[in-house]
């Protein structure tokens, strides 16, 4: 199926509900759409390309005057199994935590961690999610999609997508090139746990006997307590990436501020707590409008209702104009800002 729109609003198909329009808007459900559409409208290599999946990790700053791709395929199919593993095809348009869901029903495990992640399956591998010491990278077996510099269909496999700290190839060479329209994952049968973040191991035993399905919903359990619902109040979770910094300069921050979080991040580097050093700035639970930073989770800003993009944008400058003064750390946004 196709939908071609003119001057489309774009308000509920980005979860800080921003009303911006885009001066085209093309969605498609199969892959074969999107190539008759590119070949019968050959305009489109005139226009700026933005490829949208469920606008969940993305702040639209104003009108978009381009063409806008929406990837909608559903589908969720076994391609390959044995013993202890499983692969599978899943379309760029299906939902990310109904897929979690459904693999955890069906015995097909590993995505557990990333139970509640908001947006679509397409946007998974581009962002390269991740929560609670999984990031998806580690079940990404190929990416499939469309080139349009090269004007192809092909598949990535997932040591050529270049998967780093939020972060992929699909962000950096081709970003608003490479259309993803399905990923493989390759999962496990049999569960292995990883409980060692934050609180997941206590809210987990809560439950009784370790399985994958108590694991995620103690995962559910401690995201609805720290993040808001984006369907009840606009935002895209975590703003602001966690800052890595070398172990010298977190040396010298510990010894400032004693309390300070802060978590291996490979040979010689510090992962610091992004919402901690903006909570120390005072800035949680601060409203300028209806922009504002949540009052349980600094590393969220939110859209009260008619907040512009704009708005939202200068306050996130603010609060890491502030944390770079405080700290000497400078803080780099997760969102994609457009």
């Amino acid at each position: 199926m196709i939908r071609f729109f003119e001057d489309y609003s774009l308000k509920d198909y980005n979860t800080f509900g921003v009303d911006a329009k885009a001066r085209f808007f093309f969605e498609f459900t199969e892959a074969e759409d999107l190539t008759d559409f590119l070949e019968a409208n050959k305009t489109w290599e005139e226009e700026t390309i933005f490829l949208l999946g469920g606008g969940s990790n993305l702040l639209l700053t104003k009108d978009f005057e381009g063409l806008v791709i929406h990837p909608n395929i559903p589908g969720v199919q076994v391609v390959r199994e044995d013993r202890n593993q499983v692969w599978l095809e899943v379309g760029a348009g299906e939902d990310w935590d109904r897929l979690v869901d459904y693999c955890v029903k069906s015995g097909y495990y590993g995505l557990e961690n990333l139970s509640l992640i908001p947006g679509t399956v397409g946007a998974a591998p581009v962002q390269n999610i991740g929560a609670y010491g999984v990031e998806v990278c580690e079940f990404v077996d190929t990416v499939n999609g469309y080139d349009l510099k090269s004007q192809e269909h092909y598949s990535i496999a997932a040591e050529q997508c270049r998967f780093a700290y939020r972060d992929s190839i699909f962000k950096q060479e081709l970003k608003n090139r490479f259309i993803v329209t399905s990923v493989i994952f390759r999962l496990e049968k049999f569960p292995e746990y990883k409980l060692d973040y934050g609180a997941l191991k206590a809210e987990v035993e809560k439950r009784g006997e370790l399985h994958p399905q108590h694991v995620r919903d103690a995962v559910v359990a401690i995201r609805e307590s720290k993040l808001p619902d984006p369907q009840e109040l606009g935002n895209v979770g975590s703003f602001f990436k966690n800052p890595v910094v070398t172990s010298q300069e977190a040396e010298q921050l510990k010894t400032i501020y004693q309390e300070m979080p802060s978590y291996p991040a490979g040979e010689g580097h510090v992962k610091l707590a992004a919402g901690w050093l903006i909570e120390q700035c005072g800035w949680k639970g601060h409203r300028e409008g209806d922009a504002g930073v949540h009052q349980h989770q600094a590393l969220v800003l939110v859209n009260y209702g008619q907040a512009s993009g704009a708005e939202i944008h200068q306050l996130s400058q603010r609060i890491a104009a502030s944390v770079l003064e405080k700290f000497s750390v400078e803080l780099q946004p997760e969102a994609n800002i457009l």
